[in-house]
């Protein structure tokens, strides 16, 4: 049987920039069917942003009376590389340097999608009929803007009435060493385009003009300094952040017509969409804006906080991190989002769970080789406890 590691080299070796696939869920989708999977191929997305998705599934046996559904979810898309000549070696040559394997998505996430698919062979060659159902959710669209991905298959399986009762998404997660850090959860994230009115008009006679930015400092002033909410123990406090600020015509003697402001919210389950909009919208009318005369806004909701409380996957999970490790994993709810804001409203307990994430998205992103084996036998013994409870009726 190829290891987690070859199947991880085969994976880097496609060059899978969203929203290519480059065959990879091909290659996967060919170890999954001898295991006895169906494995459908979803599509969707214009002409010239074709996205890839894979649905394979094995049904449980009928030995126990209520069978559960474990996913596998993640990404074979990758970020661009950047400057290749920055590379110290071709990105999509898997290369192993100094006890590390080198390439682009060696961490975010083909090494994940590898540990997957060997934990299942080696589950299912130790117990051949397990009563443990078991999926991949796997698209080529996450990196990029997540339309046509998880979000479509999850749509579709909702609509078949199909259930998800667990979740491992394989994010890397960890920090310094592989089950360090999980991720139970993750914030909200919804950004805004607000467009503020002005006149345009020469610098020298500003009673002629209205000056867009003078007009929304005071607005400002007050957002960057709201406490949004306090967190709770499972989320840190909301944040605002301003990300683009453009205005002017580049010209230093003429006052702008209109301020575009990019923002971003990261919200904890303590604050919803509909509040912050809300209480930004305050904001700015207090300031004297007058929505559609002064300014315009839009919305554009990412995804909803999510959370996983302990339950059945968590302990399974928790156990096998320190039967294969020793550590006792932290839970967080930290970061950026992940296709999990779109599991979780299909599924009750999504975890995510992957290697080191110290280099995802760089220059010369790597694994080290150390960390693979400890992760694919940790999602193999994931497996296995969550089939030893149900027989047991745990």
């Amino acid at each position: 049987m190829p290891s987690a590691l070859h199947l991880a080299e085969q994976l880097i070796s496609r060059p899978s920039v969203t929203p290519l696939d480059a065959d990879c869920q091909r290659l996967i989708s060919e170890r999954l069917i001898p295991l006895g999977f169906v494995c459908e191929t979803i599509e969707g997305g214009p002409a010239d942003f074709r996205v890839i998705n894979l649905w394979a599934k094995r049904i449980g046996s009928a030995s126990v009376q209520a069978t559960k559904m474990l996913t596998f979810a993640g990404h074979t898309d990758v970020v661009p590389t950047g400057p290749l000549e920055k590379w110290t070696s071709n990105p999509f040559v898997p290369t192993h340097r100094d006890g590390k394997l080198f390439g682009r998505g060696a961490s975010d996430m083909k090494t994940s999608i590898a540990a997957f698919v060997v934990a299942v062979e080696e589950f299912l060659k130790s117990k051949p009929n397990p009563a443990l159902s078991l999926s991949f959710l796997i698209t080529s669209d996450e990196e990029g803007p997540s339309v046509d991905g998880t979000i479509v298959v999850c749509e579709i399986l909702k609509q078949r009435g199909e259930k998800l009762d667990y979740c491992i998404v394989g994010e890397p997660t960890s920090v310094e060493r592989t089950g360090d850090m999980v991720k139970n959860g993750r914030r909200g994230t919804m950004s805004g385009k607000l467009t503020v009115h002005g006149v345009q008009g020469h610098i020298a006679y500003p009673h002629l003009a209205d000056n867009p930015i003078h007009k929304l400092a005071p607005a400002l002033a007050q957002l960057v300094a709201i406490e949004w909410d306090k967190g709770n123990a499972y989320f840190p406090p909301t944040t605002w952040q301003i990300s683009n600020l453009h205005s002017g015509t580049g010209a230093s003697n003429v006052i702008p017509g209109q301020a575009v402001i990019d923002f971003n919210f990261r919200f904890s389950t303590e604050s919803t969409p509909e509040s912050l909009q809300t209480r930004l919208l305050n904001v700015l009318q207090s300031c004297g804006l007058v929505s559609g005369k002064d300014f315009d806004i839009a919305w554009t909701v990412g995804g909803l906080p999510f959370l996983t409380q302990p339950g059945d996957l968590m302990t399974a999970l928790q156990t096998a991190i320190r039967t294969e490790t020793g550590l006792e994993t932290q839970l967080s709810t930290t970061g950026g989002t992940s296709d999990g804001r779109f599991i979780a409203k299909i599924c009750p307990e999504v975890i995510e769970c992957g290697p080191p994430n110290a280099s995802i998205h760089k220059i010369d992103e790597y694994i080290v080789v150390a960390d693979i084996e400890p992760l694919k036998n940790i999602y193999r013994r994931i497996l296995e406890n969550l089939e030893a409870n149900l027989h047991t009726g745990a």
